[in-house]
């Protein structure tokens, strides 16, 4: 199943990008740093340009440590690009984003641009900058409709813009992900095959971690096995002895959203590179069967023709 969400606010908010982005000296796009590659939108390379980048890795505290050391090796291979950590608890770490921020771009006014797909927190980002609530927050994806301008000490202008996705994510596993991190609304997804895929992941990544949380003698052997061990033990059984998965998806999902489960990071730059190239191959597929049906379909054209 591969998963996409692009409602009509965000194209909207796409095109308002592209237009603002002439005014901007700094980029400032917040990722997950569970996910950093999932979160972080492909659009944005063209949007900016040269323009010099920040890239936040968000709610750090939830995410492996050493796999956020090298995911920010790996970002900063780009040109232009910076990277910090950050956790939204400590705000005097938060505030270190503007000193970072004068050092690449020492001009005066500084307008920046902050972007970040849905629910990655930046909200509550620019609010703690700002020393006040400004930017709406929730723990549910799309909450900024539309885009304001905020200024903030040092003589720095910040333009925040609406959260949004891009219309087809590739490679399919980083719509997995990001339906696990919440980014796409739950209502939009198959909730069921989320958690499988969370589920079989973490069996690999964090088998310690995964029986500690759920009391588990033994490591499940499947994603599944895993779901009916969670249920046994949380009580999440329907008549007949058989987990009901939709109550399992969702303790295995929120418990991973809140951080419950330990600090985990659902990818590496390893793994992002392998599944690039397994998509490239499936997309090249894809693209010599449809050329395949379309010149099959001119050539009947053209036999209908001469025959008529």
């Amino acid at each position: 199943m591969a998963i996409n969400w692009f409602p009509g606010h965000m194209h909207k908010a796409r095109k308002e990008i592209a237009e603002l982005m002439p005014q901007i000296d700094l980029i400032i796009e917040v990722l997950d740093a569970r996910l950093p590659f999932s979160s972080e939108n492909p659009l944005v390379p063209k949007l900016r340009g040269d323009t010099p980048c920040i890239k936040i890795l968000n709610k750090s505290d939830l995410a492996d440590p050493e796999l956020t050391k090298q995911w920010q090796a790996y970002l900063e291979q780009e040109n232009g690009v910076k990277t910090i950590a950050l956790t939204q608890k400590n705000k005097a770490e938060v505030r270190t984003l503007l000193d970072l921020a004068k050092t690449m771009v020492p001009k005066t006014p500084l307008r920046a641009l902050i972007l970040g797909i849905p629910n990655v927190g930046k909200s509550t980002l620019i609010n703690t900058l700002a020393g006040r609530t400004i930017a709406k927050t929730g723990n549910e994806p799309a909450v900024t409709k539309s885009q304001q301008r905020i200024r903030l000490e040092d003589h720095i202008v910040l333009h925040d813009t609406p959260g949004f996705l891009w219309p087809k994510l590739s490679p399919e596993e980083c719509g997995f992900r990001l339906a696990i991190s919440g980014a796409i609304k739950d209502t939009v997804v198959e909730y069921e095959e989320v958690a499988l895929f969370a589920a079989d992941y973490l069996l690999n990544a964090y088998p310690n971690e995964v029986m500690k949380r759920y009391g588990l003698d033994e490591l499940p052997h499947d994603d599944i096995a895993l779901m009916d061990a969670i249920a046994a033990k949380r009580g999440a059984m329907r008549r007949g002895g058989i987990a009901d998965l939709h109550k399992v998806s969702e303790i295995l999902l929120h418990e991973f959203r809140a951080g419950t489960l330990g600090p985990m990071t659902l990818e590496t730059p390893e793994l992002v590179e392998k599944e690039k190239a397994e998509q490239a191959i499936r997309d090249e597929k894809e693209a010599e069967e449809k050329k395949r049906k379309e010149e099959n379909k001119a050539a009947r054209k053209k036999r209908r023709k001469r025959n008529s």
